[in-house]
C-alpha cells in the first residue's frame, strides 16, 4: 500500500529526529548492518514514524513518547528488507497476493515483478490486474513491463502482442518501475525498430531496462545487445557471463530459482578474480510454490551466496542496495537509513539468516516464520478464467508422428533437458518406424512431447521428441504454464495418457496434471489464465508435492523437473525447443525440420 514520500513527510521525519515529536515504533540496542559502509556497528536505535525511518543513532530516548511502540532488538541484527530484482509471479502458481504472503515471513519487502506470463494470455488487460493487485500489497512491488508478447515473434504465437503503444501506456502506471526482460536479443542486434523503440520509450521514461541474453557467445551480438540499451542480465550460467556483462557496464543478476542454480559458477567472479560486487545483484527469476513455503525465498539467495564464499555483509548486499540503486530506488529502498522505508528484518545469525521479525513500511508483517498480518485474498474476474481453448477433444491419434514414406527407421531432432539449468541440448536419435509411425524410445530415454495451440481455438498439434525425464512406465504430464507462450506442453509416453490429461486440463481450466495408464495421479489447477491458482500458496505447494511424487513414481527424478517441463517451449534460449508453429532451432533462430 502506499506510503507517504520522502518529500511528504519531511518535516515530520526531521521533528522526529530532532526529539520534537515521538516516533510511532522504535527498534532498540540492535546490531546495524549498514549497506552503504559495509559496516556492522552494534548499539544502535531505528526510529521509525508514518512508515520511512526518521533516526538511526546510538540512543533514540528522545524520539520516544507515549504511544511509541518498543520492539527490544537484544543484540541481534538489523538487516535491510531483501529484494528481488527479478522474478515472475506466476511461476509460483499463485497470485501477487499469496506470492506476498509466502515470501515475508521470508524477509523479502520489495520485488520486481515481469508479468510477461499472464500478459502472453490475457495482454494488456491481465498485466494491470496485477499492477492493480501489486499497488494494495503491504510490502513494496514494482511491476517492470512485459517487454516480449510473443517471446520470440515469427516463431511462435501467443494469445496477445505487446508494441511500443502497449509499452508506453504501461509505463506511465504508478507501480511501474521499467522494461521487463528484453529477449529478443537477436532482434535488438539487428536493430529491429519494436524492440529498440520499447527500448526507447523506457529510457524516455527514465526507467530502468531489463535484459535476457540467453546465449554462450560473447561475440559481435553480445555487443550490439548492450548497445541496445538492456541494463542488467540474468542468464548468465558461466563465470565469463558475469564478468562480461559488469565490463560492459550491466549489472550481472545471479539467480536462483526452484530449477536454475547459476550462483555458484558466476560468484567465482568476485570471490576468485576480485570483481567490485557493487554491480552485481541476486534473484529468483522463477520459484514454485513449493520452494516458497518449504525453502524460502531471498533469504535462500542470500545464504547460498554465502556458502559460496561471499562475506555476509556483500551477499546482503547484492540483495538490498545494490537492486534499489538499479532500479533508481536508493533514496526509497535498499538500506536502514533516514528517509527511507521502514522495510528491516531482524536475525541472530548473518550466515544461516534466520527471520525472526520482517518489518515492511514500519508495520510488523511475520514473526519467526509466520505471518501475523492480514492480508485479503485477491479476487480475478471471469475474463481472467475459462482462457483453455483447445478447438476439439484430444484423442490418442493427434499426437502420432508419420514417419517419411517407406522409412524403416528415422533420425530426429531431440530436445535434451538439462537438469537445474534453463538451456537445452540439441541432441539426435535413431527411432524405429512402425506401421507408418515413428516409435519412442525407453531404452534412450527419448519420449514425445506436443504442444497444443490453446488461446485461439486451432486445434493444433505440434509432435516432437524429448529426452531426459527418465519416465519408465505409461504415463504423461500436461501443463498450460508453457513459457513463454503458454500453450499447453505435453510429455508422456503414452499417447492414451497424453490425450486424457490434456482433455482434463481443458476441462478444469488449465493447470498441470499427471495421467498413468488411464488413471489421474496428481493435478494442480491454475483457474487464473491456466497460470495461477485461486487458492492459498500452502494449498497450492502441497498440490506441487503430490505432483512431484507422481513424477517421481513414473520415474522422473530430476531436481524440479516441473520447471523444466515449463520451459520447452521458451524459443529464446538455446539450443532447441518446440512451439505452435513446430520446432525450433534457437541457436539460428529458425524453423526446423523435426527429421535430419
Amino acid at each position: 500500500m502506499p506510503i507517504p514520500t520522502w518529500s511528504d513527510c519531511a518535516p515530520l521525519l526531521v521533528d522526529v529526529a530532532m526529539g520534537r515529536k515521538a516516533a510511532d515504533s522504535v527498534l532498540r540496542r540492535g546490531k546495524w548492518v549498514n549497506v552503504h559502509s559495509g559496516e556492522i556497528i552494534d548499539g544502535i536505535d531505528v526510529a521509525i514514524v508514518s512508515g520511512r525511518i526518521a533516526y538511526v543513532g546510538a540512543d533514540a530516548s528522545h524520539t520516544i513518547g507515549e504511544k511509541t511502540e518498543i520492539i527490544d532488538v537484544n543484540g541481534r541484527y538489523m538487516v535491510p528488507g531483501l529484494c528481488d530484482a527479478h522474478m515472475h509471479v506466476e511461476s509460483g502458481m499463485v497470485t501477487v497476493t499469496e506470492f506476498c504472503r509466502a515470501v515475508i515471513p521470508h524477509g523479502t519487502t520489495s520485488m520486481f515483478i515481469d508479468p510477461h506470463e499472464i500478459a502472453n494470455v490475457l495482454g494488456l488487460e491481465g498485466v494491470r490486474l496485477m499492477h492493480d493487485e501489486a499497488v494494495d500489497m503491504p510490502i513494496n512491488v514494482q511491476v517492470q513491463v512485459p517487454s516480449c508478447i510473443p517471446s520470440a515473434p515469427g516463431l511462435e504465437n501467443a494469445g496477445a502482442e505487446f508494441g511500443v503503444p502497449e509499452v508506453t501506456e504501461a509505463l506511465t502506471w504508478p507501480q511501474s518501475c521499467g522494461l521487463g526482460e528484453m529477449m529478443n536479443f537477436p532482434g535488438v542486434a539487428m536493430n529491429d525498430p519494436k524492440m529498440l523503440g520499447e527500448i526507447g520509450a523506457t529510457q524516455k521514461a527514465g526507467k530502468t531496462v531489463g535484459g535476457h541474453f540467453a546465449s554462450p557467445d560473447l561475440g559481435l551480438m553480445f555487443h550490439g545487445y548492450v548497445a541496445g540499451g538492456p541494463a542488467d542480465d540474468h542468464e548468465g550460467t558461466r563465470k565469463e557471463d558475469a564478468i562480461a556483462r559488469v565490463r560492459q557496464g550491466m549489472r550481472s543478476m545471479l539467480r536462483l530459482g526452484s530449477a536454475w542454480y547459476d550462483v555458484a559458477a558466476q560468484i567465482k567472479a568476485i570471490t576468485e578474480d576480485g570483481l567490485d560486487p557493487r554491480h552485481f545483484v541476486l534473484c529468483t527469476d522463477d520459484s514454485h510454490s513449493g520452494t516458497l513455503v518449504n525453502d524460502g525465498h531471498m533469504n535462500r539467495v542470500v545464504r547460498h551466496a554465502i556458502a559460496q564464499g561471499l562475506k555476509p555483509i556483500t551477499a546482503i548486499q547484492m540483495a538490498t542496495i545494490n537492486t534499489a540503486e538499479h532500479f533508481g530506488m536508493e533514496r526509497d529502498i535498499g538500506s536502514i537509513t533516514p528517509g527511507r522505508r521502514a522495510d528491516i528484518i531482524i536475525t541472530s545469525d548473518l550466515p544461516s539468516l534466520p527471520i525472526e521479525l520482517v518489518i515492511a513500511q514500519g508495520k510488523l508483517l511475520a514473526k519467526d516464520g509466520t505471518l501475523v498480518a492480514d492480508i485479503p485474498a485477491a479476487s480475478y474476474p471471469d475474463f481472467a478464467k475459462n482462457t483453455i481453448k483447445l478447438g476439439k477433444p484430444l484423442q490418442a491419434t493427434d499426437f502420432d508422428i508419420k514417419a517419411p514414406e517407406g522409412a524403416n527407421e528415422v533420425t530426429a531432432r531431440v530436445i535434451g533437458v538439462i537438469e537445474n539449468q534453463a538451456p537445452t541440448k540439441a541432441l539426435e536419435a535413431a527411432l524405429s518406424v512402425k506401421d507408418g509411425l515413428v516409435q519412442m524410445d525407453d531404452e534412450k530415454d527419448v519420449c514425445q512431447i506436443a504442444l497444443v495451440e490453446r488461446h485461439k481455438a486451432t486445434g493444433g498439434v505440434v509432435n516432437g521428441f524429448v529426452s531426459g525425464f527418465g519416465y519408465n512406465k505409461p504415463c504423461a504430464m500436461a501443463s498450460t504454464v508453457a513459457h513463454d507462450c503458454h500453450h499447453m506442453i505435453i510429455v508422456g509416453t503414452s499417447k492414451q495418457d497424453m490425450a486424457l490429461a490434456a482433455n482434463h486440463l481443458a476441462n478444469v481450466g488449465g493447470g498441470i496434471t499427471i495421467f498413468s495408464e488411464g488413471k489421474e495421479l496428481a493435478t494442480v489447477e491454475l483457474p487464473i489464465a491456466g497460470l495461477m491458482s485461486d487458492e492459498r500458496a500452502e494449498i497450492v505447494a502441497e498440490k506441487a508435492s503430490n505432483m512431484v511424487k507422481a513424477m517421481q513414481a513414473c520415474g522422473c527424478d530430476l531436481n524440479n523437473a516441473y520447471m523444466q517441463h515449463s520451459l520447452l517451449a521458451l524459443a529464446v534460449i538455446p539450443e532447441i525447443r518446440i512451439s505452435d508453429m513446430g520446432i525450433i532451432d534457437v541457436t539460428r533462430f529458425e524453423k526446423v525440420d523435426l527429421f535430419l
